[in-house]
C-alpha cells in the first residue's frame, strides 16, 4: 500500500468512526432524562445570542424541548421575532428580545430586562457569530468585523452575563460555540509561533491582555498587508484566530470562576458543533443543525455538572 492509499484509508477509518460516534448521540439523544436528573424546572432561563437561524435557532428549539424558558435573542428584531414565533406556535416557552453582542447599550438594555423579568440567567449559550469565507476561500477583507462578532461579541455578554447567573445547586452554565479550527495545536492550521502558542497554552498566566494582543497584532498587520507572512492559521484565519481567541477566554473565565462557593458555582465551557448545513457553510455542511446543537444542550442540562474550562465536539472532551 503506498502513501496515497494509506492516506485514504485512514481518511475512510476517520469517517467511520466519526459516523459511528453520531449514530452513538442519536440514540443517546433519545433517550429522556430521568425526573432525578432534571435540575431546571419551566423557571430555569436560558438566553441564546444570534439564534433567529441556523445552530442558534436549534439550540433554542431543543432547550425548549427539554421544558426551559428560552430567550432567543437576534440583532435585527423582524427575524428574531418570526423565529421565536415558529416556537411559541409549537407551544415551547420562549421569548424574543432584540440583543447586538456587540453594542454595549443593546448589551444594558438586554440585561436590566432579563433581571427585571426573570431576576437572572442559568445558562447562557454564546452562539452569536460570522464568518466571511465559504470553502477554501481565505479573504481577510472583513477581519475586524469577524473578531468583533466572534470574539469580542462573546467576551461582551460573558462579562455581562455572569453577574446575572442565579445561584443554583446544579451550577450555572455559560456555553460558547467555537470551532476546532481555533485549536492552538491543530495539526494543519495553528499559530506557528512556539513562544505565543505555550503562552496561550498556560492556563495559570493567561490573561485578557495576551489574548486580545494576539487578535490585535493580527488586525494590525491585516492593515499593513503582512498577515500572509505572520505565522497565522493558514486556512480560514481571521475565523480561525477568532474562535482561538474565545477558546482562551473560556479557560481564562473558568479559571477566574474556579473559587465560588457551592450553589453559586458558574460552569464555562466551548464546543465545536462540527461542520453544520448552515447560512455560515454556503449550506455545504455534512452536519445537520440538531447534531450540531447537540453539545451545547448537554453541556447545558448535564447532571453533576463539575467540568469547567474545557473544549468538546460530539459530546466528548477535545484538545485545545
Amino acid at each position: 500500500m503506498d502513501n496515497s492509499e494509506k492516506q485514504i484509508d485512514k481518511k475512510e477509518r476517520a469517517k467511520e468512526r466519526r459516523e459511528k460516534r453520531r449514530q452513538e448521540i442519536s440514540l443517546i439523544r433519545s433517550i429522556p432524562y430521568s425526573d432525578h436528573q432534571r435540575w431546571w424546572s419551566a423557571e430555569t432561563v436560558a438566553v441564546v445570542t444570534g439564534a433567529n437561524r441556523g445552530i442558534g435557532f436549534e439550540i433554542a428549539h431543543q432547550l425548549a424541548l427539554h421544558g426551559l424558558t428560552v430567550v432567543l435573542t437576534s440583532r435585527e428584531i423582524a427575524v428574531g421575532e418570526e423565529s421565536a414565533k415558529v416556537l411559541q406556535e409549537g407551544g415551547l416557552k420562549v421569548v424574543f428580545h432584540q440583543l447586538d453582542v456587540i453594542d454595549q447599550e443593546s448589551i444594558d438594555t438586554f440585561c436590566s430586562w432579563i433581571k427585571e423579568n426573570y431576576g437572572g440567567i442559568d445558562i447562557l449559550i454564546n452562539n452569536a457569530g460570522f464568518n466571511n469565507n465559504i470553502g477554501s476561500e481565505n479573504s481577510v477583507e472583513l477581519a475586524e468585523k469577524v473578531i468583533t462578532i466572534n470574539y469580542i461579541g462573546t467576551k461582551n455578554m460573558t462579562k455581562a452575563a455572569i453577574p446575572l447567573m442565579k445561584p443554583n445547586t446544579a451550577g450555572a452554565r455559560i456555553v460558547s460555540v467555537s470551532s476546532r479550527l481555533g485549536r492552538l495545536n491543530g495539526r494543519k492550521n495553528r499559530i506557528s509561533d512556539d513562544a505565543l502558542r505555550q503562552q496561550l497554552e498556560d492556563v495559570d498566566s493567561l490573561s485578557e491582555e495576551l489574548i486580545d494582543g494576539t487578535v490585535n497584532k493580527f488586525l494590525e498587520q491585516v492593515k499593513d498587508g503582512s498577515w500572509t507572512t505572520g505565522g497565522w492559521p493558514q486556512n480560514n484565519t481571521d475565523y480561525s484566530l477568532s474562535k482561538l481567541a474565545v477558546n482562551a477566554y473560556t479557560r481564562l473565565v473558568a479559571r477566574e470562576l474556579a473559587d465560588r462557593p457551592e450553589g453559586e458555582k458558574i460552569y464555562v465551557n466551548c464546543y465545536c458543533p462540527g461542520w453544520v448545513k448552515t447560512a455560515m457553510t454556503g449550506w455545504a455542511g455534512q452536519v445537520t443543525p440538531e447534531e450540531g446543537a447537540d453539545t451545547a444542550i448537554w453541556l447545558s442540562l448535564l447532571p453533576d455538572m463539575r467540568i469547567s474550562g474545557k473544549f468538546f465536539a460530539e459530546r466528548r472532551e477535545i484538545h485545545f
